[in-house]
């Protein structure tokens, strides 16, 4: 669309993906858009699934599980109680088993790097009940309606627990 002074705005007709960073870990990852769930102006936006700045939505967490997978070494979906596969099983997959053990292959140099990343490093347990979904929330911060593409934030700390209190409202 031509906007005034020959500037061009760029509609966002119909986005399933977008950048959305995750502050506390700065890390930008490209991820699916699964769900607009709230939105402070109106409820008609959610209705219809309108993505607009400041909208709250649902992001599929499967890009940042692997990143804090490879960067931490620990796999943020798994429950801590939860068992890791034994060995019949992954005897059962056959290649797959073995390609996976392959990958699993680390230098004691980056077994050290994680280690010492992770004595270091406190996750919210807001954020980890989310991973356990596979499903976050994030927040619009650009304006896809004149760009033409989605920016946003991961909800973290006192913001995520003020929209979950607000989702649980809206639920009952």
């Amino acid at each position: 669309v031509r906007g005034r002074g020959g500037n061009m705005k760029y509609r966002a007709l119909r986005l399933d993906v977008g950048n959305v960073a995750w502050g506390s870990e700065n890390c930008t990852k490209k991820v699916r858009i699964l769900d607009v769930v709230y939105n402070a102006s109106s409820n008609e936006l959610v209705r219809t699934k309108t993505l607009c700045k400041n909208a709250i939505i649902q992001i599929d967490g499967q890009p940042f599980k692997q990143w804090y997978l490879k960067k931490y070494g620990v796999d943020l979906g798994r429950k801590k109680g939860a068992p890791k596969k034994d060995k019949k099983e992954e005897g059962k997959e056959g290649k797959e088993g073995e390609k996976k053990e392959e990958e699993e292959k680390v230098s004691k140099h980056v077994i050290a790097k994680r280690k010492a990343r992770e004595a270091k490093h406190k996750l919210d347990q807001a954020i980890e009940d989310q991973f356990q979904s596979g499903r976050l929330l994030a927040c619009i911060s650009s304006r896809p309606g004149q760009s033409g593409r989605i920016d946003g934030y991961v909800l973290e700390g006192e913001e995520l627990t003020f929209y979950k209190r607000k989702l649980e409202k809206k639920r009952k």
